[in-house]
């Protein structure tokens, strides 16, 4: 269920574990078009489930699992009788984990593992799914420590799986696959500390050794987008933690970013959150006040006996 909504962005609420949420929604309920800046994960248990992101309907069969990325649009639709594994996870928890990023790039639009008890990556990511559940029902005083790293093992697999699929690296080689990889995992992490600065095209390529051609090819090979898009999703997400965490001006924080203009960054940030920047903080902070004062009332008074 979504517990608030403004205009199309949903907050979600990590009421039980703090950067997750997790529960089993059984609802005939559909969900309009939306996004959050969590990452949620779907896997339907009984019937089956539809999700539509990017303008394509996904049929979801049971044990299916589906990974929409922060701020997808997305819309849900159940069937009158059904359970489905609700998880949404914090984006950043994921920032912790080194070389992620260009695995998790591949996620977009969407990423679907479908249900294969002869595949061995298929049953670690739904065993992983299920020691979630299962650690989630626990509430003892390890489980969210335990989630946090089943979750984070979960995204690691799910990366590998999307990495290594022959099929999304159309035309490199099996046998260079990986000097592939830890070559493009290297470019996106300069990349990822250099994205404030005006890192062009040109500069990264003659990083990479590549000829341009072959490196505009590849990138978008390995990534699932262009340079440019990468780029951007890396801007945008260090000025969603940069508006949440500090108290810095919008124009500040557009050329701490990577924008000159602030025109131009007001641009970019509202077509990818459908809000400007400062409506996106407002939201942000107030749900972050709201959340502390529900804590506070929660808590045991530091009077009581």
């Amino acid at each position: 269920m979504i517990e608030e909504l403004h205009g199309t962005k949903e907050i979600v609420h990590h009421d039980q574990f703090d950067g997750f949420k997790i529960y089993m929604n059984d609802k005939h309920e559909d969900y309009p078009a939306h996004w959050h800046s969590d990452i949620e994960i779907i896997m339907p248990i009984k019937n089956t489930y539809n999700v539509f992101v990017d303008n394509v309907t996904h049929v979801l069969n049971e044990g299916d699992i589906i990974i929409i990325p922060s701020g997808e649009m997305h819309t849900l639709t159940s069937p009158p009788v059904g359970e489905r594994l609700i998880f949404q996870v914090k984006h950043s928890i994921l920032r912790e984990v080194s070389g992620f990023d260009a695995a998790y790039s591949r996620f977009f639009p969407c990423a679907i593992f479908k249900k294969n008890e002869e595949n061995d990556e298929y049953k670690k990511l739904r065993s992983l799914l299920f020691k979630i559940i299962h650690e989630s029902d626990d509430l003892d005083i390890l489980c969210g420590a335990s989630i946090h790293a089943l979750t984070l093992s979960f995204f690691v697999e799910a990366g590998r799986i999307c990495l290594m699929q022959n099929s999304d690296n159309a035309g490199v080689k099996h046998q260079r696959q990986q000097s592939y990889i830890d070559t493009f995992f290297s470019i996106c992490k300069y990349i990822n500390e250099h994205c404030s600065e005006d890192l062009t095209l040109d500069t990264v390529v003659e990083i990479s050794g590549f000829s341009k051609s072959h490196f505009i090819r590849l990138f978008k090979d390995f990534t699932g987008v262009t340079y440019y898009e990468y780029l951007q999703k890396r801007r945008m997400t260090n000025a969603e933690l940069l508006l949440i965490d500090t108290g810095d001006s919008v124009a500040d924080i557009a050329m701490r970013s990577g924008y000159n203009s602030l025109a131009t960054f007001n641009r970019v940030f509202k077509d990818s959150h459908n809000c400007t920047p400062t409506e996106y903080r407002k939201i942000a902070w107030t749900n972050t006040v709201h959340k502390t004062m529900e804590n506070k009332l929660h808590s045991p008074s530091e009077f009581s006996a």
